[in-house]
């Protein structure tokens, strides 16, 4: 690994609060500076906004400009999407409004598939601590900026712990979740590769829904999150309740069926749902 640096000018549509605190990604954190750093597949990336400009600077096992073009999305037009979205009404404009600055960004696959089941009925900093603890108990060290940083283990190396071993980390019943799973993806049950270059989104999802603690709504979100299936539209409390309280507007929120709130979207928002579901969550949460 190398330490390396990159300059973005003039960007549009990348804020880093937005990006990094919009409930997508569970390992970067806010520096006493306003930058953030994170870890990613490729190593430890710093990221600054200073002016309209952002500078990355990382210790990476490959090329910063072509990491960070994939990692951030950058080939995707971000302002396009945004005028299309505001012309759906004026919820959706003050959402982007709010949101403005939100990049979808393009996460490791395997990753992305443990965090979320890690994510299963849990809050933030509890996720965070998870996967933090994971990575520093068999996960690749990193220094950068002269502190220990560690890479997310891979599938052979997140299977040198039994459950217990899990268990003692803090998973609580999703040890056998995280297990299981790992074990699936080692055996080729689901082929992480495969997965990858499918076109169709139900086919994606019904493989992801084969492995132990992927339900639907988690499905949705390592599609959204790591395999650019903007189309889908991930459903928890808060895209329930802004839903409801916008377009569909049941008494009892709870009782607001997923099929027809998945129905609701796609007729809103079509092939770019996921992208409506980060404004509104982001907004509606924050607020």
């Amino acid at each position: 690994m190398e330490e390396q640096i990159y300059i973005l000018e003039d960007i549009k549509s990348f804020e880093l609060n937005h990006i990094f605190d919009c409930g997508q990604c569970f390992r970067w954190n806010l520096q006493e500076d306003g930058s953030y750093t994170g870890v990613i597949k490729h190593g430890v990336l710093n990221v600054k906004k200073e002016n309209s400009n952002i500078i990355f600077k990382g210790m990476l096992d490959s090329d910063i400009k072509k990491a960070i073009e994939d990692y951030f999305d950058l080939k995707t037009d971000y302002e396009k999407l945004k005028r299309i979205l505001s012309k759906v009404d004026i919820n959706m404009k003050k959402s982007i409004e709010y949101g403005y600055g939100i990049r979808i960004l393009n996460q490791d696959l395997w990753e992305c598939i443990i965090s979320f089941i890690i994510s299963a009925n849990n809050n933030i900093p509890r996720i965070k601590g998870i996967i933090e603890r994971i990575s520093k108990k068999c996960g690749k060290k990193v220094i950068f900026n002269k502190e220990d940083y560690y890479l997310f283990p891979t599938p052979e190396e997140l299977s040198v712990l039994n459950v217990q071993d899990l268990r003692d980390l803090g998973l609580g019943f999703r040890d056998k979740r995280v297990f299981t799973t790992t074990k699936m993806i080692l055996e080729k049950q689901v082929d992480l590769y495969k997965l990858e270059q499918m076109s169709n989104s139900e086919d994606i999802r019904n493989e992801l829904l084969k492995l132990d603690g992927v339900g639907p709504k988690v499905a949705d979100c390592i599609m959204l999150f790591s395999l650019k299936r903007f189309d889908v539209f991930p459903i928890d409390v808060w895209v329930r309740r802004v839903m409801n309280d916008l377009y569909i507007h049941n008494e009892d929120e709870t009782k607001v069926d997923k099929k027809y709130l998945n129905k609701v979207a796609n007729e809103m928002f079509g092939e770019i749902s996921g992208i409506a579901q980060q404004y509104l969550f982001y907004w509606r949460r924050e607020n």
